[in-house]
């Protein structure tokens, strides 16, 4: 079942200053509670082993850990859930794979996208995007930027859709508010975390914007 913590997700990256593990340690201390492991392009014994770490980081934090692509390995480790991109596994397979105990989101780029995947299955989450362009991502997506999350939103609330609706690519903590008078559910965050002077307060910074009544403690 999808935790409250999905409201402001962390994707990891790395830099030349920066690894995975340290970009997830670092979103952890700012206060995020949703961390997702991408590494694409990536040895599968790799990928797991950099799971196992921040894995057991997450538990430490009591963090929701979501592996992007690898349904085998989420399983496997127990992750929290997968995130599924559009040439991944397709969502209503990797449910039957992982049972209902498991997260399972999906990235869409439009309503359109949206419509197809609930033909088949309904996932816990959507990541829509991208807002803007970013470095992150290999063919990219359109840019949708807040009219086009304020226009998917409608959709969705015309058609009774209830599903939270993650916004992602590209997006700095000044985005932050006009992207959730948009309507959207959520943020994702990535590369402008580890671009910051101080990513453990950037983080921060944003937590205290999104969740003002709540005190970070750690």
């Amino acid at each position: 079942m999808i935790s409250n913590n999905y409201r402001l997700q962390f994707i990891t990256h790395y830099s030349e200053k920066y690894t995975y593990i340290d970009s997830a340690r670092m979103a952890l201390e700012g206060g995020c509670r949703w961390i997702q492991l991408r590494m694409k392009d990536t040895d599968t014994s790799l990928v797991e082993d950099t799971a196992i770490v921040i894995q057991k980081m997450c538990k430490d934090y009591g963090a929701t850990f979501i592996v992007d692509d690898h349904v085998l390995l989420a399983k496997k480790i127990n992750a929290d859930g997968v995130h599924l991109g559009k040439n991944d596994m397709p969502i209503a397979e990797a449910r039957k794979a992982l049972g209902n105990s498991f997260i399972i989101g999906g990235t869409v780029n439009s309503f359109e996208d949206i419509l197809n995947t609930l033909q088949s299955v309904t996932p816990d989450y959507f990541g829509c995007g991208p807002f803007r362009f970013t470095a992150t991502k290999k063919n990219l997506a359109p840019i949708l930027g807040c009219e086009g999350y304020q226009a998917i939103v409608e959709k969705m609330k015309n058609m009774n859709i209830n599903i939270p609706l993650i916004g992602i690519g590209g997006i700095e903590k000044s985005d932050i508010p006009m992207l959730l008078e948009s309507g959207l559910t959520g943020i994702a965050l990535s590369s402008s975390i580890l671009k910051a002077c101080n990513p453990i307060k950037e983080m921060r910074d944003i937590v205290k914007m999104m969740y003002k009544e709540r005190e970070i403690t750690n």
